[in-house]
């Protein structure tokens, strides 16, 4: 598909609308990540007061939120190539912030860890159907802009959650902060309903019937470019989300930062170089992708190469600021892979499966990436203590990277699957 000037070209409505559309996606995303990530900052003061481990905090912010998140990622991205995807990302939206509110009144970890689970059931929503819907608004050669600007929402919300996190309770409480970030989004809930429309979707005859999850999973699995690109997202998700759960923490035992000194410096790390590596990402895959396709597979392979060993430097610093130097390169390489991935991951999928390929990309990535890498980080550090002290979650998140190094390796399989020259399409 031949990229055009029209930005709203692929789905036959006008630029203006698109543009809309696409800022009020992002703006739900923001919100899934303020709501998912404030947790990360206020991990220190919920552990002192409830009696939490590393394993248990690992257990919330990890392996039980990623495995119900997972579970129902799927059946929700199937009613989303069935029915309205407007009306599922409203729903989800309300669902995942007013639980998000409800943390605030936990008493006990079991408490906490169901109100979390209704979080992630919410939010497994937001990134299936948005996908799908820009997909159905940008065409190929526009797509990976659009759905890189879409993913600012992860590090924009993970800027706003540790800031206002941060700030929050170090003037109310823990509490207090849950409660204040989570009910915004039941207004912006109504403004999706009522003013998002529902994009008709390209590339398909009305009356094609949607396949069946089994039919859906079969065509993905015999795209040998669209695996690779989840296996190697999932390994990246392993180092990045697991650091990202533990960074604060991290700031705060070790060096001895308050959780809002913490949260400024590490909010504006993921928010800044973020945004801008995101957006890069997926600006030079498209400039690039438009010559040759592999680019949207080799420039994932290159950021995350070269950032895995600047992030092992951040955990070995002897003092915070050198440890807040060191994570800022990193931040920006980390994020660039998500708009070339999703971007391809769309172009490589049947219309009537986009919304279930990328929820079965998030479906791996939540139990590979965000179940598995704050745990295993949580517990390795519980393991270290007795002869670390202090610094064994540092030597944790340091030993995670191994999952970035192999992920580079799934790149480099993907871009050899992807065509040279024509813009890659499902068999």
């Amino acid at each position: 598909m031949a990229a055009t000037d029209t930005a709203g070209a692929a789905g036959g409505v006008s630029r203006g609308y698109a543009r809309y559309a696409l800022a009020l996606l992002l703006v739900v995303y923001v919100i899934n990540y303020v709501d998912r990530q404030v947790l990360s900052i206020l991990v220190e003061p919920i552990r002192k007061e409830l009696g939490l481990t590393d394993t248990q905090i690992g257990l919330l912010s990890g392996l039980g939120f990623a495995l119900f998140y997972a579970a129902a990622g799927l059946p929700i991205a199937r009613l989303a190539d069935r029915t309205s995807r407007k009306g599922i990302i409203a729903g989800c939206l309300a669902l995942w912030s007013g639980a998000t509110a409800v943390c605030g009144l936990a008493m006990n970890f079991p408490q906490l860890l169901v109100a979390r689970i209704f979080v992630a059931v919410g939010e497994a929503g937001a990134g299936p159907a948005g996908h799908s819907m820009l997909a159905d608004l940008f065409p190929h050669g526009k797509r990976a802009t659009a759905l890189a600007v879409f993913s600012c929402g992860v590090p924009i919300g993970i800027l706003v959650g540790l800031l206002a996190g941060g700030w929050l309770n170090q003037a109310f409480d823990w509490r207090t902060a849950f409660i204040v970030v989570g009910l915004p989004g039941v207004v912006v809930a109504a403004v999706v309903a009522l003013t998002l429309k529902e994009p008709p979707r390209t590339g398909e005859v009305s009356t094609e019937p949607a396949p069946t999850t089994r039919e859906a999973l079969a065509v993905l699995m015999k795209i040998p470019a669209y695996n690779y690109l989840v296996l190697g997202s999932a390994l990246h998700a392993f180092t990045s989300y697991g650091a990202l759960q533990w960074n604060p923490a991290f700031m705060i035992r070790f060096h001895g930062l308050s959780t809002g000194e913490a949260g400024l410096a590490l909010g504006l790390i993921s928010g800044v170089t973020g945004v801008v590596g995101t957006l890069a990402g997926g600006w030079f895959a498209d400039l690039l992708g438009r010559r040759d396709n592999r680019w949207y597979a080799w420039l994932p392979a290159l950021m995350i190469g070269v950032r895995a060993p600047l992030f092992i430097s951040a955990y070995l610093a002897p003092t915070a600021e050198l440890a807040i130097a060191c994570l800022i390169l990193p931040g920006f390489l980390g994020n660039s892979f998500t708009g070339p991935v999703f971007g391809t991951i769309q172009t490589l999928s049947p219309p009537r499966t986009r919304a279930f390929a990328s929820a079965w990309t998030l479906f791996i990535i939540a139990l590979v990436g965000f179940g598995l890498g704050p745990l295993v980080i949580g517990m390795t550090s519980d393991a270290l203590a007795p002869a670390f002290g202090t610094r064994s979650l540092g030597y944790a998140i340091s030993l995670a990277a191994i999952g970035e190094l192999v992920s580079v390796v799934f790149f480099l399989l993907a871009a050899r699957r992807l065509p040279r020259n024509a813009a890659p399409a499902a068999p």
